[in-house]
């Protein structure tokens, strides 16, 4: 079983960053997809980024694509989203996810084995 555990939110003003980090526990991290998604109050959870387990390839939504950054160390059993340019929208309860060690197809948000609790971001205009 997979434990997960976000950190690093908080409130920031529009224009500045955060550093969201997620905590792994059990399984093979090293061989499991990762992915950071996110919930605004009324809105369904949404994909904000994605980290690759083979060859550590990324993927982001449109709407942070150039703003936001994952990264992963695998020696630590970390993921990392850096957030830039913060916009009010990007309000939201951040969520890591990871996929089952081994998974090749770990593209939709059913896809994912394993969340984490969240945690809370909110960008002030």
């Amino acid at each position: 079983q997979v434990q997960l555990v976000e950190s690093g939110g908080g409130l920031v003003q529009a224009g500045g960053s955060l550093r969201l980090s997620c905590a792994a526990s059990g399984g093979t991290f090293s061989r499991s997809t990762m992915g950071w998604f996110r919930q605004a109050p009324g809105k369904e959870r949404e994909f904000v980024a994605r980290i690759a387990w083979s060859g550590g390839s990324t993927s982001y939504a449109g709407s942070v694509k150039g703003r936001f950054t994952v990264s992963r160390d695998d020696g630590k059993k970390m993921v990392y989203l850096q957030m830039n340019s913060l916009k009010p929208e990007d309000t939201a309860v951040y969520f890591c996810a990871a996929g089952r060690a081994g998974k090749i197809i770990v593209l939709m948000i059913t896809d994912y084995d394993y969340w984490g609790q969240g945690t809370q971001v909110t960008v002030s205009s």
